[in-house]
């Protein structure tokens, strides 16, 4: 036998002569997945936009849930002094057997304001707390129990009232391409005829290229997929941005009670995909992209931000012997911080 030869593990033959080929380890895969059920899965959504454009109706139409039951509706006054803030929901859903513990993170404020300078700041700093407190679990003693609060995939809300990106869009985009995955939406898409939603796409897909913004992108499906999944896939590409409706209301539509918004002139569907992208984002965002989006933030995101910091711990422990290695992380962490925020001001100038 040669050393590169295929071992072929041979067990007793059985009574009918057949010899017993398997030994066991073809159900590893049952295995891991009895395992990731027990242990359940966590999904961090951060949907950002101005306000009234849908994103907590959408939320709520795409995981069957409430968010804001006990929400308090701003009067213009409220609006106009209201600033950037972070708000933070978690559920825990559970669907035939395997448990999903989802947190959505919401901007309210973002975008509302008449000077919207740097009103992405608090967004991304959101982001890199979460990106230090998961590095502080991993560098810890009890790595087994770490919370991952890292943000997995970011909604961005455009309007379609307008002719392509604002410069609000565009800077928000770009300082977070690096930190989250980016996936634009158009939204209230049944404010549009359908020649006006496919011009509207072209002409984002067209400045999103112009102004270099690295969106999320769909990896490529292996030579082996079948050709359902390959069509599948192609659709959901050719679709981005995606044009959504959503709507907690249920009315009946031929002879059906379905999730749709009621108008004079007839029902606008949620889940009939001649109306609106809704089913294919759902179908990428939770049935066949939700892990890669995990990946990506865990292998690429933060690896990266990970990167930065050992860099930083290993500037500080060669000129600063005398401080321990945690007060140099947090000391790094600090001029990283002000680093980003001196280089922000710095275009935010160079742009004015």
């Amino acid at each position: 036998m040669t050393a590169n030869s295929r071992y072929k593990s041979r067990a007793p033959r059985s009574d009918d002569g057949e010899e017993k080929d398997y030994v066991g380890f073809a159900t590893l895969p049952n295995q891991v997945h009895r395992k990731s059920v027990k242990k359940g899965f966590d999904f961090t959504l951060m949907v950002a936009g101005e306000s009234g454009l849908g994103k907590s109706t959408l939320v709520n139409s795409l995981f069957l849930t409430d968010l804001h039951k006990d929400r308090k509706l701003l009067n213009a006054e409220e609006r106009i002094n209201q600033t950037v803030e972070i708000s933070k929901h978690t559920l825990d859903i559970e669907e035939k057997g395997v448990k999903l513990k989802l947190t959505i993170v919401d901007t309210p404020g973002f975008g509302d304001a008449v000077n919207n300078t740097e009103c992405w700041t608090p967004v991304t700093n959101y982001i890199d707390q979460q990106f230090e407190q998961y590095f502080r679990d991993e560098s810890g003693l009890n790595r087994k129990n770490i919370q991952d609060n890292r943000v997995h995939c970011c909604l961005y809300f455009i309007p379609p009232f307008g002719h392509g990106l604002r410069p609000v869009d565009i800077e928000f985009m770009k300082a977070l391409q690096d930190k989250v995955n980016v996936v634009p939406l158009i939204s209230k898409a049944d404010c549009l005829t359908p020649s006006e939603i496919k011009k509207l796409k072209e002409r984002l897909r067209e400045e999103i290229d112009k102004y270099g913004i690295k969106i999320y992108q769909f990896p490529d499906c292996d030579s082996d997929e079948d050709e359902e999944f390959k069509q599948q896939d192609k659709e959901l590409k050719d679709s981005t941005p995606f044009a959504v409706i959503g709507s907690n209301t249920v009315v009946e539509a031929r002879g059906q009670r379905v999730r749709g918004r009621l108008y004079p002139w007839g029902i606008v569907e949620v889940e009939n995909p001649t109306h609106c992208d809704f089913v294919k984002l759902r179908t990428m965002l939770i049935r066949t992209h939700m892990h890669d989006l995990k990946d990506i933030t865990s292998d690429c995101h933060y690896e990266n931000y990970r990167a930065q910091c050992i860099q930083a711990m290993t500037r500080c422990v060669s000129s600063q012997p005398l401080l321990s290695p945690a007060l140099c992380v947090v000391l790094q962490l600090k001029r990283m911080h002000q680093m980003l925020q001196k280089m922000q001001q710095q275009m935010h100038e160079q742009d004015l």
